[in-house]
């Protein structure tokens, strides 16, 4: 089948079936082509590495469960290395699952508020009550932790802006979800310091999410652009209003720097 047939039977399909349209217009490589058309980011994110960040970077995770949907050490231990660098006084997160994240920040940092689904909400699209249940299971007795409960594409944050020294967004990854995370994440920002962290910036560290990143940029100020950076070896992007050295992410070369993990086991 040449290429003018397949055209001819696209047509008869998006004719026939015009739902499938949403699935054109939601493509990552239609993002990443307007993405490098209009913002000329063809590359993704400037890659800043964590060594830039953290000289001598080492960190401790814990809690951290090993399981489905998990956010990977080296992701929370940058969470709770910026809390540390900036000394962060107060902490904000969307999109909670277990707890490990925002556990292992309240380590280091003294007030922190997570925002999530509440279990009924959960349970609209889930059956199992085991997952409802395991959500917040790790922050929950945690006295510097509040729990807030709803929909952040819903949520009043007005009570809560200009607040927070770091913000971290891990809730709905479609792209206008995350697109008003962002934009009301910058309100809750405290001050010209203060940072953002986003989740699934990438599918992997080296595979950017193009929907991700077009939300992050279009929500972001224009002005604050020039401080958003991919982090290398993890799956997140950051805000955070400093300089630093960068370079493009160019995947399957040869690393710079490779991690050393130990682990053991606790009870509960």
């Amino acid at each position: 089948m040449n290429k003018v047939q397949k055209g001819f039977r696209a047509l008869k399909l998006l004719f026939r079936h015009p739902y499938l349209l949403n699935l054109v217009l939601e493509s990552e490589d239609v993002y990443k082509e307007e993405l490098s058309e209009k913002y000329g980011l063809a590359d993704g994110l400037p890659l800043l590495h964590l060594e830039d960040l953290f000289p001598g970077f080492q960190e401790t995770v814990s809690p951290y469960a090993y399981l489905s949907g998990a956010t990977m050490p080296i992701d929370i231990a940058l969470l709770k290395s910026i809390a540390r660098r900036q000394n962060a006084q107060s902490y904000f997160e969307i999109g909670t699952w277990r707890g490990e994240s925002v556990a292992n920040v309240a380590s280091v940092v003294p007030y922190c508020v997570t925002l999530n689904l509440s279990r009924e909400e959960i349970l609209t699209f889930s059956d199992d009550p085991n997952y409802a249940d395991a959500h917040e299971m790790f922050s929950k007795n945690l006295d510097n932790v509040t729990h807030l409960h709803g929909n952040s594409q819903a949520f009043d944050f007005a009570p809560y802006r200009h607040q927070y020294d770091l913000v971290f967004i891990d809730g709905d990854h479609h792209c206008e979800a995350v697109k008003k995370d962002t934009q009301n994440a910058f309100e809750l920002l405290r001050d010209e310091k203060s940072v953002i962290v986003w989740h699934d910036y990438g599918y992997d560290p080296e595979t950017i999410r193009w929907s991700v990143l077009s939300a992050i940029w279009e929500g972001t100020p224009e002005e604050k652009r020039q401080n958003l950076y991919q982090v290398a070896n993890t799956m997140c992007a950051i805000y955070i209003p400093e300089t630093f050295p960068t370079e493009k992410l160019t995947p399957h070369i040869k690393p710079k720097h490779y991690y050393e993990v130990s682990l053991r086991s606790v009870e509960f």
